[in-house]
């Protein structure tokens, strides 16, 4: 069916299903009579294709006889003169033979000009078996003792004057118990009272149709379709009806079945902790949950209006539409494909998507079920963890550039000097006294910076001391070596844990050689302290200061390399400078993320 062909989103594929598989004609057509879609059970009931019907008009094939009452019927019931929208009519086939059909039309209101819905049900043979069972009792016995479906023929008192051996087996019954038999003792009370309503209504003269649920004695619940017809004695009294009824209760579960998967799909699909989507074949958005909503910034009506290019970063979508155009040319799924999408706002995100083609029954593509993750924040951790290590590798080139420079540049000419000094006191033998004790002196300078370069690269006075005491010493040293004063004070109660001070540690390094060679600060004070669970470290000078947020975006490793250190303690550093003001650097470690912490005493 071409029109059905446009169907794209999971509900309308059921639409789709039922429309093709109905064993009942369904036609829509417009409010001119002419015939829009037919499913194939009407072109079966006609014996015409689906072509040669949508070219006709809908009292086309109604024998000339009725064609005017047919068309005059349709008027009236559109213009809403008559409130009952079933009636019986014949067809001619495409043989030239007549088929009767009972039609149920509806109205349909879709935003456009309105269209007709008629479900049309073949009813030439139960017509047919009606009109005989009314002269000829023996026919009828006959025909329908070869239906599969179930038949009965009831009296006007509410009982069986006449039942088929399918109406038999399907009640569990013998035959021969059931004739003469009330209504109310073969059906069971409730299923009685419960059908009531119908056997008065086709008493009044009615013909019946209804699918219900009902409870039988001895069968249990079971869904049915059931057709009602009076049947008249000379006269046209009502004498009672006969009865088809066909167990449609494996068909009722499989709806019931479908319509839970359905509901089960569309939970999954609302709700699913990833991105969703449902695409169609030409790229156009037909549905997408919450999650990827989320992702874009759009709602799902918004991006109804748009096309997986319209949001893909242009570079991308080439290799992205090629992955796409593969499918229905013979793939069925692709995995985790990189893109960047456009948010709403403009910016950009990354993505990882994958694909499933739905295809019909005919092989035909249909649409595409994909699955999306915003991996925005895992590409800019990447990205930002590559520029740490960057970073951090040029942090390691710079301080082997130092320390080569302290021992090239300092170290290294102190000891040539002192061995020129050597070589002058084995010259002049009779300066002994006085060049040795000056050659003493520089040897223990040499070898007490040898040292404090040494305690720079790994203190071992954190390990032997403890931190409190091994950072008290290295302050010392420090303000020893760059003659300046470091005041230092420590309330700890605590042991630290090695790499607990070895960070606080480092910090205190990058911060006191960066007050001693940038500001002049010739003062500093560092002050430890636990307080609310926490350990404090805050170093403070009064140099001459800098603007915090440019000195951070700078090329320069160190506060970066402080800010690091201490993040990986899941702990705090606030830096708070301006030019010409004084500089405080605030370190905040939580104690409860090092369980190792211990009480001095214990």
């Amino acid at each position: 069916m071409s029109g059905a062909s446009q169907i794209r989103t999971p509900d309308t594929q059921l639409f789709r299903d039922v429309f093709n598989a109905s064993p009942i004609g369904i036609v829509v057509e417009n409010m001119e009579g002419q015939l829009l879609f037919v499913n194939p059970s009407f072109c079966s009931m006609l014996g015409f294709s689906e072509e040669e019907l949508r070219r006709k008009h809908c009292v086309d094939f109604s024998p000339p006889e009725d064609a005017e009452m047919d068309w005059a019927f349709f008027q009236r019931l559109w213009a809403g003169s008559i409130d009952h929208n079933q009636l019986e009519k014949r067809y001619f086939r495409r043989d030239g033979s007549l088929m009767w059909g009972r039609l149920s039309i509806s109205l349909l209101n879709g935003g456009g000009s309105p269209l007709v819905l008629a479900m049309v049900e073949d009813i030439t043979d139960k017509k047919t078996a009606l009109d005989r069972e009314r002269d000829l009792l023996e026919t009828l016995d006959l025909v329908t003792n070869q239906m599969t479906a179930a038949v009965s023929r009831c009296s006007r008192d509410l009982r069986y004057l006449w039942v088929n051996q399918a109406y038999a087996d399907w009640l569990q019954r013998p035959l021969s118990e059931m004739i003469d038999r009330p209504i109310v003792e073969i059906l069971g009370g409730e299923a009685f009272e419960g059908l009531l309503p119908y056997f008065m209504q086709v008493l009044d003269g009615d013909d019946v149709h209804y699918e219900r649920e009902t409870t039988f004695h001895g069968i249990g619940k079971r869904w049915t379709s059931a057709t009602y017809r009076p049947t008249l004695d000379l006269d046209g009294t009502v004498t009672g009806w006969v009865a088809v009824v066909l167990d449609i209760t494996a068909r009722k579960r499989a709806e019931e079945a479908l319509r839970e998967s359905e509901e089960k799909f569309r939970s999954v699909f609302r709700d699913a902790g990833v991105g969703m989507v449902i695409v169609s074949p030409e790229g156009r958005f037909l549905g997408a949950n919450t999650a990827f909503c989320e992702y874009l910034g759009y709602t799902e009506e918004e991006l109804r209006e748009k096309t997986v290019e319209s949001i893909t970063l242009a570079d991308d979508w080439p290799a992205f539409s090629r992955k796409l155009q593969e499918l229905p040319a013979g793939g069925s799924s692709f995995q985790w494909f990189d893109k960047r999408c456009l948010h709403k706002s403009g910016r950009i995100v990354y993505t990882q998507s994958s694909a499933s083609l739905i295809r019909s029954s005919e092989g035909t593509a249909q649409y595409f079920v994909g699955e999306v993750l915003d991996i925005t924040s895992r590409i800019e951790a990447e990205a930002a963890l590559s520029e740490m290590t960057r970073k951090l590798i040029a942090a390691q080139e710079q301080e082997r550039a130092r320390i080569g420079r302290e021992l090239h540049d300092d170290i290294n000419q102190r000891l040539a000097m002192l061995a020129v000094e050597l070589e002058q006191l084995q010259a002049n033998p009779f300066e002994i006294e006085a060049r040795a004790q000056k050659i003493r002196r520089e040897a223990i300078e040499i070898s007490d910076d040898v040292q404090a370069l040494s305690h720079d690269l790994h203190s071992s006075k954190l390990e032997y001391l403890g931190v409190a005491a091994g950072i008290r010493s290295w302050c010392r040293e420090f303000a020893e070596r760059q003659k300046m004063e470091i005041d230092f004070n420590s309330t700890l109660r605590n042991v630290l844990p090695i790499e607990v001070g070895r960070t606080l540690l480092r910090v205190l390094q990058e911060a006191l050689h960066n007050a001693s060679k940038h500001s002049g600060v010739k003062r500093a004070e560092v002050g430890l302290r636990e307080q609310a669970g926490e350990i404090h470290m805050v170093i403070s000078d009064s140099g001459k200061g800098f603007e915090v947020d440019p000195a951070l975006q700078g090329k320069g490793l160190g506060l970066t390399s402080m800010q690091e250190r201490v993040r990986l303690l899941r702990g705090t550093i606030l830096i708070k400078s301006k030019p010409l003001g004084e500089t405080t650097i605030h370190v905040r470690v939580p104690t409860e993320s090092e369980p190792t912490l211990r009480r001095a005493a214990g």
